[in-house]
């Protein structure tokens, strides 16, 4: 399995993920699930990828050929808007599956691979997009303006609580990372190295890109200080129940 996501803020894009494939007990395979695009001081594009690895890497490879194809109708050099690029990589996704099942003897295999796509073009606003494996295609929202896919459900309520528009690209950086660490403490399909990018608005380029493994100093230090800190919230600052107070006074 796998865990992305991608967050905006006023102040520009986060972009992380996990890089596991696979966590049988003697098989565990790693995987780059973040793909990053740039033309120099006028676009740059990233891609999350969740599901069949056939598919995102047909994907892929399609998108590198257009671009490399003077003759392609459509490219992400070419195309204009944010979401004109998020319609382009929503059909190379339905071009991909439908090949894939094409042939009868794979009709029990799960093609389907869901994406985030986030960029700017110059002249637009930083943007991020949910591709889904029919090829349409949602954008973040003030209310909720963060995108996950694969395991989603455990590093959710870090960013219901942090992730507002107004926060500093760091400290979304910071949850995103919280969000992963939440997600493989009680999940082994999801696990290191972490990929994180850093994308500034009217930066039109990643500014930082990380690689974090469990004894990353960095990644080391976020792990033990979350850890800690909840650990001391639930001991000393959660209110106490009545009975515990009148115990205590007795005391």
């Amino acid at each position: 399995m796998t865990y992305c996501l991608a967050i905006k803020v006023d102040d520009g894009l986060v972009f992380a993920g996990d890089t596991r494939t696979s966590a049988g007990v003697d098989d565990v395979r790693t995987y780059n699930k973040m793909h990053i695009t740039e033309e120099a001081g006028d676009r740059v594009f990233v891609i999350l990828s969740a599901g069949n690895l056939a598919t995102t890497q047909w994907i892929l490879n399609n998108v590198k050929r257009d671009l490399a194809d003077p003759d392609a109708p459509v490219n992400l050099r070419t195309v204009r808007h944010m979401y004109d690029a998020a319609e382009y990589i929503g059909t190379l996704s339905v071009r991909a599956q439908k090949e894939s099942t094409a042939y009868g003897q794979y009709s029990n295999v799960d093609f389907r691979t869901t994406l985030i796509l986030g960029g700017q073009i110059l002249g637009e606003d930083p943007s991020l997009y949910l591709v889904y494996p029919e090829g349409n295609c949602i954008s973040v929202s003030p209310e909720t303006p963060y995108l996950q896919i694969g395991e989603s459900k455990y590093g959710k309520p870090i960013l219901d609580r942090i992730i507002r528009p107004h926060i500093s690209l760091e400290d979304a950086t910071r949850c995103a990372l919280v969000s992963l660490d939440s997600t493989m403490k009680s999940n082994l399909t999801v696990g290191p190295p972490l990929d994180v990018a850093i994308l500034p608005r009217n930066a039109l380029k990643i500014t930082h890109r990380l690689r974090l493994d469990l004894d990353t100093p960095y990644y080391a230090a976020l792990k033990r200080a979350w850890a800690d800190s909840l650990e001391r919230v639930f001991r000393d600052d959660l209110p106490k129940f009545e009975w515990e107070t009148s115990q205590q006074t007795m005391l």
